[in-house]
């Protein structure tokens, strides 16, 4: 099988990365969630389970099909509005299992008409690198901010990551987790009794369908989704030249996967950005044709996670929170480089462009939307008001 010929040590690095990353850094929000809707540690349980097996086969399938890094992952701005929603409305699991159902039928929607791949088609290169750049840059300043606890760890690491983009500078990222990973151990703070070995159980919930679950879970998470997760995800795709990848068919693909495994607990399934990002980028393969395997592996993870469910959890939230903060920033250093670079170089677009990356990067959430999407609309807002009637009042030559 070419996958076997076509792996390497940076590539399996880079899928653990993301999926160390991607999990640790939301997997309270996903509880939380379930919490909200009343979820037996059973039903948790499942949750893990059907999220764990449809962002893996979603990433590993494609991947192996396509030969491109197909990256899916829960969303987790979806899960911050259930957590919140569920609460304050009183939801029953039944409710959001269908709120589940009815999101995932938007998102099927709008991949199947191509609707959003056409918006997205729209959206000038620069602005797109700079909405990268904005949402990837809030883990880079997080890896030095975690230098206020943990000020040993963190130089360390950042040395070690310096010291291999000089001496091995395919295997920085690994020596760089590896020597983080070591410094854990050796001082303690690895917490092995998080690790509990059971195998997670798919258990079924009959959704129930209402207009205030529509209006309160549904319609919300379908929002965020498409804005937060989807949109930035497409960003990743074109800034790490993968021009050609079938995006309506990607995201179709999220949603069916969503409607079947949603009665088990899969709210919603999207486009990666994050550990899209750190797949896709030349730290995780130099052939840019080679690099599917960083998203095989990272799948491949995933199904173990859905597999094993409290067994890989506990594994993952063993690791300081430093750990995964710094090995985060650090192993996005290079998309976030790229991402400015191909933001910032054209003039024309450039302040625009930089108007996107700063609100994107400022978190602000308006209408309980994220801040990729605000980022966009207010690149878009300046990139029309610099430009707009510029080009046909040029006299002709």
């Amino acid at each position: 099988m070419s996958f076997f010929r076509d792996v390497n040590l940076s590539a399996a690095t880079a899928g653990f990365v993301a999926v160390l990353v991607g999990f640790t850094s939301s997997v309270a929000i996903v509880f939380q969630a379930a919490q909200a809707f009343g979820a037996t540690p059973a039903q948790i349980a499942s949750w893990m389970w059907a999220l764990g097996l449809g962002m893996g086969l979603c990433s590993v399938i494609p991947s192996l099909m396509l030969r491109q890094p197909i990256m899916i992952a829960w969303s987790t701005p979806g899960a911050a509005v259930l957590a919140t929603a569920g609460v304050a409305g009183g939801f029953t699991m039944a409710d959001a299992v269908g709120a589940f159902i009815v999101s995932a039928a938007l998102i099927v929607l709008v991949g199947a008409t191509g609707w959003f791949e056409r918006v997205m088609n729209r959206i000038p290169m620069a602005i797109a690198a700079a909405l990268l750049a904005g949402v990837l840059a809030r883990f880079g300043l997080q890896a030095f901010d975690a230098a206020k606890t943990e000020l040993a760890l963190v130089v360390l690491m950042l040395l070690s990551y310096l010291l291999g983009r000089r001496l091995l500078p395919r295997y920085a990222v690994p020596v760089t987790l590896l020597v983080g990973v070591v410094w854990v151990v050796a001082h303690g703070q690895f917490n092995g009794a998080a690790v509990s070995f059971e195998l997670a159980r798919p258990v079924f919930t009959l959704p129930a369908f209402s207009l205030a679950a529509f209006t309160s879970l549904a319609l919300p998470l379908f929002v965020v989704t498409m804005a937060s997760q989807n949109l930035p995800g497409v960003a990743a795709i074109r800034a790490a030249g993968y021009h050609d990848m079938p995006i309506s068919r990607i995201i179709t693909m999220s949603g069916v996967t969503t409607l079947v495994l949603a009665p088990f607990g899969a709210f919603a399934l999207n486009l990666s950005a994050i550990t899209a990002a750190i797949c896709m980028g030349p730290e995780a393969h130099t052939d840019r044709d080679k690099r599917y395997t960083a998203a095989v592996v990272c799948g491949a993870l995933y199904v173990l996670i859905g597999l094993f469910g409290a067994a890989i959890t506990g594994l993952l939230i063993a690791f300081p929170r430093e750990l995964v903060m710094a090995i985060a920033g650090i192993a996005l250093l290079g998309s976030i480089g790229g991402g400015l670079h191909a933001a910032l170089k054209d003039e024309a677009h450039r302040e625009a462009a930089l108007i996107t990356f700063l609100v994107t990067l400022s978190g602000v959430v308006i209408a309980g939307i994220g801040s990729a999407f605000w980022g966009v609309v207010a690149g878009a807002v300046a990139l029309f008001v610099q430009q707009y009637g510029l080009t046909s009042s040029k006299p002709s030559e």
